[in-house]
């Protein structure tokens, strides 16, 4: 049985750092980044509902183009690609899709489906626009981290961005009105190694009751 000490998991958490000096040389396979954000979907949503997409910017001019947008940080034009997280307002239009897909794949039977598909639509509809964005922001936090802690499994480094004109985003990349960007992720070979970091102790913001 793996213990904190030699897991996997812990050594590849701590391995991960916030990396801003990429090697530009180095390009990711689009299929390697495709298999990085497929794991990273097992991430938890709110009702299942997946309220993420991705805009994976490789192209060079594109990156210099982003890097203008984002306040000229230096990695979003290094590395080798940059991943938008985007939210979707209307995850709830996916609704028949995922149960049904749940149903297909053995997950829950048909009189479950049904349930959550009727309790979806008596509520994400009706939320206003700040609800539903709220919510897919905090999703897209979930799988984000999670894309980062499986880039780094692969041999990759990553930092996020929210330090971007997300108006002029939107506009560059012409998004519809229901879907808007959350982070930028950079993703890449470190050409130097990231700072280190120190955490405040447990006992200044964990309390038991």
């Amino acid at each position: 049985m793996s213990t904190v000490n030699d897991s996997n998991l812990y050594t590849i958490m701590h391995a991960r750092k916030s990396v801003r000096v990429y090697d530009p040389t180095h390009k990711i396979p689009q299929k390697t980044i495709e298999e990085i954000i497929k794991e990273a979907t097992s991430a938890p949503s709110s009702s299942n509902l997946q309220p993420w997409k991705f805009l994976v910017i490789q192209d060079d001019k594109t990156k210099v183009e982003l890097r203008a947008i984002a306040n000229n940080q230096e990695q979003v034009e290094t590395s080798s690609a940059v991943i938008a997280v985007l939210g979707n307002a209307e995850m709830y239009k996916n609704v028949e899709q995922i149960y049904s897909q749940n149903v297909a794949e053995d997950h829950m039977d048909e009189t479950t489906k049904d349930l959550m598909i009727t309790s979806t639509n008596r509520s994400y509809p009706y939320a206003s626009l700040e609800v539903r964005k709220n919510i897919a922001t905090f999703d897209a936090g979930l799988i984000s981290m999670q894309l980062m802690l499986v880039a780094k499994e692969k041999g990759y480094d990553t930092v996020t961005m929210g330090g971007f004109d997300k108006t002029k985003f939107v506009e560059r990349f012409d998004l519809p009105e229901h879907i808007f960007p959350v982070v930028l992720i950079a993703i890449g070979k470190a050409a130097a190694p990231a700072y280190g970091s120190s955490r405040l102790p447990l006992n200044e913001f964990v309390q038991f009751i």
